[in-house]
C-alpha cells in the first residue's frame, strides 16, 4: 500500500485536498478525529491527561472538557509540550492500527491527514508527504473570512506553526494555494496525475 502523508498549516487547503482523495474513493485517515478519540472516557490517553492536568479538565458529561484543557495550555509552551507527549503517541498508534487494516484489506493507496505531521514526527508511517502552503497573507484574509479573526490573532496562529519552507524542505510535493478554489483544484489533479504515473511505474519496475 502507498501511503500519502497530507499536512499544512492552518487555512492552507489541507482539508480540500483531503475532499480530492475521497471524491475519488480514496481512504483519509483525519487526526484530529483520532484525537478526539484519545479523549473518550476508558482510553489510556483519557486517564493520562487528566492524571497530568486535573479532574477539572473533565466535564460533566464524562468527556474531556477541551476549552477548559485549552486554557491549562494555551500560551504556555511547556504544558502544551505535557500534553502533546501524551496524546501524539496514542493518536499515532490509532493511525498506525488503521492504516494496517487498510493494508491487510488490500487498499492500494491511502492517505493520513495530519496538521502536525512533521511536528509529531509521523513521516515514517507514510511514504511520501504532500504540503499546502498558502501566503501569510491569503492566510489572514481567509482567517478573517472564516473565522472572524483580526490580522494580530491571525498572524499569531500562523507564526505557532511551522513555517511553509519548513514543511516544504520535507515534503515530495507542495501545493500553493494562494489563488481561488478552481486554481487549486487543478494543482491537485495535476499533483494526482503525477502520482498515478510515478505509482503505476514503480509496480511496473517491482514486477
Amino acid at each position: 500500500m502507498h501511503t500519502i502523508g497530507l499536512t499544512g498549516g492552518i487555512a492552507s487547503g489541507k482539508s480540500t485536498v483531503a475532499e480530492f482523495f475521497r471524491e475519488r474513493g480514496v481512504p483519509v485517515i483525519d487526526a484530529d478525529l483520532l484525537g478526539h478519540r484519545t479523549y473518550e472516557p476508558g482510553a489510556a490517553t483519557f486517564a493520562a491527561v487528566v492524571a497530568a492536568f486535573g479532574d477539572d479538565v473533565v466535564a460533566e458529561d464524562g468527556t474531556i472538557d477541551r476549552r477548559a484543557l485549552g486554557g491549562k495550555v494555551f500560551g504556555k509552551p511547556e504544558e502544551m509540550t505535557r500534553l502533546t507527549d501524551i496524546v501524539w503517541p496514542g493518536i499515532r498508534a490509532l493511525a498506525s492500527e488503521e492504516l494496517s487494516a487498510l493494508e491487510v484489506a488490500g487498499t492500494r493507496l491511502a492517505v493520513l491527514e495530519a496538521a502536525v505531521l512533521l511536528e509529531a514526527g509521523w513521516g515514517d508511517l507514510v511514504d511520501e508527504i504532500w504540503v499546502t502552503a498558502a501566503a501569510p497573507d491569503a492566510v489572514v484574509a481567509r482567517l478573517a473570512e472564516r473565522n472572524g479573526l483580526d490580522e494580530a490573532a491571525a498572524r499569531a496562529r500562523i507564526a505557532s506553526q511551522l513555517s511553509n519552507a519548513e514543511r516544504a524542505a520535507a515534503a515530495s510535493v507542495v501545493i500553493e494555494n494562494d489563488g481561488t478554489r478552481e486554481e487549486l483544484a487543478e494543482r491537485v489533479r495535476a499533483a494526482w496525475d503525477a502520482l498515478r504515473e510515478r505509482t503505476a511505474t514503480e509496480r511496473q519496475t517491482i514486477g
